[in-house]
């Protein structure tokens, strides 16, 4: 035996559905506005605060650099038993105390046969080693050069903003020096 519903009772259902899917729809629509809405509203909390223009990019600057003194940095180039040739392409520099600094030294090995050398630093005066810091150099490792190679080097570096204020001027000495790792 089957059983008739009659069409009365599944009709509220479908209202019903009808209503839930009306109401989420409105939901969905006003999330949305919400979400375009935030992009001015959070621009005008910003310009009002302070916090950031977001129509212009914003600036860095580096507040470690000491604008008020100027340390001059003269560069040295040496080489002992090594028939090389090795020079600074910058003789002196004046830097601000805190800034990033790069400087090239030029390296040729004169001879007909692959050398391997290694570059060590000295400071005048000696307590500038101390405020003087390398984040690339040369010297940290063994340079190999092929016959009549020919390569530019660089020495990025920051003196130390603590620097004694009666420190002027600072000397960079290399000294290359051959090593072991010769192939003859």
């Amino acid at each position: 035996m089957s059983v008739n519903r009659p069409a009365a009772e599944s009709e509220p259902t479908g209202s019903a559905n009808r209503r839930m899917v009306a109401r989420l729809s409105i939901v969905v629509v006003l999330m949305f506005g919400f979400g375009f809405a935030l992009v001015p509203f959070y621009d005008q909390i910003c310009k009002a605060t302070g916090l950031r223009d977001i129509g212009t990019a914003d600036s860095v600057s580096n507040t470690q650099v000491d604008m008020s003194r100027i340390v001059r940095l003269e560069f040295d180039a040496n080489v002992r038993k090594l028939p090389w040739t090795f020079r600074p392409l910058t003789p002196a520099v004046d830097v601000h105390p805190g800034a990033v600094t790069q400087v090239l030294y030029e390296v040729e090995n004169t001879t007909d046969r692959p050398l391997t050398g290694q570059a060590v630093p000295s400071y005048g005066p000696q307590l500038a080693a101390a405020y003087f810091k390398k984040l690339e150099c040369f010297c940290f490792a063994r340079q190999s050069f092929a016959p009549h190679e020919k390569r530019q080097m660089p020495v990025v570096f920051v003196v130390d903003p603590a620097l004694p204020r009666d420190v002027g001027t600072i000397t960079l000495s290399y000294t290359f020096f051959e090593v072991e790792g010769n192939k003859s």
